[in-house]
């Protein structure tokens, strides 16, 4: 089957004619048109419309469309509804994915996790628009998702496979920023694509002693679970060189200063000296040696109040170390600034 990409971009199109936002403004600037999303097979199938051709078996389903050609090829395609289109279960394979994945990333990392999308599938954004800043970001996710970013246009087969190096990715990210900058969204985004993720919840207290107090705390964490997708498995530990050591898949490590806390914590009770030095060494030595594709989340010391304490001022020059240390042995570090991710020279 050869699936032609007519338009990709949104039910408006990117730029939206009268939209006066950013990313509009962006791709008027550059010259760059996406057609609102228009998916034809074999020059005779247009995707989603009309009585397909003798051959054609098209099955419809909340959120799009599964096609498989005259010659055997698979083809899912979304309808740009919002909805993630689910195949039932026991389905094959598909060739080619064309998702909605500014709208839901993690519905790629779902059809991985079922089978239904292969190292051998091609993946491809659909119905593109100024929901991303610009054409380099939405180009920038896609190689997070292992995906590609079609152009108005373009011509997939499926026979080609995937693309060469769409899934190659960092293998030790560390993200840093301050307190609201997105930093764990940016971090989740990453792993979005993924089929199989954990996500290590390291918390500032030890396990059944937060104070039913800190309600604050509680609303965070409730938060965070309510947007990462259902089949990610969470941990809830201070042992991170054990997960890192040990965790299958990928690994969504959040956060290294509220396990640095506890740890410090640990360390006063016990009365044990050099405590937190031997699991901060033990962390970093972890770090270096994983075999999972890690993303971790930490705070950036120095850009806020100065701490008033000796306590606190303790705990942000710990932090700041860790930092340079994990930062020295990643892959790609990225700092996030008002939901801006930037990524730091090596």
């Amino acid at each position: 089957m050869e699936v032609c990409l007519a338009g990709t971009g949104g039910s408006g199109g990117w730029p939206r004619h009268g939209c006066r936002c950013a990313s509009c403004a962006r791709m008027q600037a550059a010259g760059r048109v996406r057609a609102p999303a228009r998916v034809v097979a074999d020059g005779v199938l247009q995707v989603g419309s009309g009585v397909p051709p003798p051959g054609y078996q098209v099955r419809r389903m909340p959120g799009g469309w599964a096609v498989t050609g005259p010659d055997g090829g698979t083809l899912l395609a979304a309808d740009g509804s919002g909805i993630a289109p689910r195949p039932p279960a026991g389905s094959p394979p598909f060739d080619i994915v064309l998702l909605d994945l500014l709208g839901d990333p993690a519905q790629l990392g779902a059809l991985r996790s079922e089978g239904l999308v292969t190292a051998g599938t091609v993946a491809a954004v659909l119905h593109a628009d100024h929901r991303v800043s610009s054409e380099e970001e939405l180009a920038r996710r896609c190689a997070f998702w292992g995906a590609i970013a079609p152009r108005d246009g373009d011509v997939l087969t499926t026979s080609q496979g995937a693309p060469a190096g769409t899934a190659a990715q960092p293998r030790r990210v560390l993200v840093l920023g301050g307190a609201r900058s997105g930093k764990s969204r940016h971090a989740e985004l990453r792993l979005a694509g993924e089929p199989r993720v954990t996500y290590l919840a390291a918390g500032p207290y030890l396990p059944g002693t937060q104070p039913a107090t800190d309600s604050e705390w509680a609303e965070r964490v409730a938060a965070h679970r309510s947007r990462r997708p259902p089949w990610w498995q969470t941990v809830e530990s201070v042992d991170a060189a054990q997960a890192l050591r040990s965790a299958p898949g990928a690994l969504l490590f959040d956060g290294v200063g509220t396990w640095l806390a506890a740890v410090m914590t640990m360390q006063q009770r016990s009365g044990v000296p050099g405590l937190t030095a031997a699991k901060v060494d033990e962390l970093v030595e972890a770090w270096r040696q994983t075999p999972a594709r890690v993303v971790a989340v930490s705070d950036e010391v120095g850009s806020g109040v100065h701490p008033p304490t000796e306590a606190g001022r303790l705990f942000r020059d710990q932090l700041g170390w860790l930092n340079q240390r994990l930062a020295a042995e990643s892959d790609e570090a990225v700092l996030v600034v008002a939901g801006r991710a930037l990524t730091l020279p090596t």
